[in-house]
């Protein structure tokens, strides 16, 4: 899990994803720390995705 450094930039995440808005909508430089904490808020109750394990029948 990610460290969330502004809970405030995450809010306002999570309220772009409850306003329907698409991720683009990002307002943070791509790579910065409010970016994260922004997708964190996001993304937020989604399940994670696991990319270090093949699923099913893969590998």
């Amino acid at each position: 899990m990610a460290t969330i450094v502004s809970t405030q930039v995450m809010e306002e995440g999570k309220a772009a994803k409850a306003a329907g808005l698409p991720l683009s909508t990002d307002p943070y430089p791509a790579g910065s720390q409010n970016s994260a904490d922004w997708l964190s808020g996001y993304t937020a109750g989604e399940p994670e995705q696991n990319v270090d394990q093949p699923e099913g029948d893969e590998g």
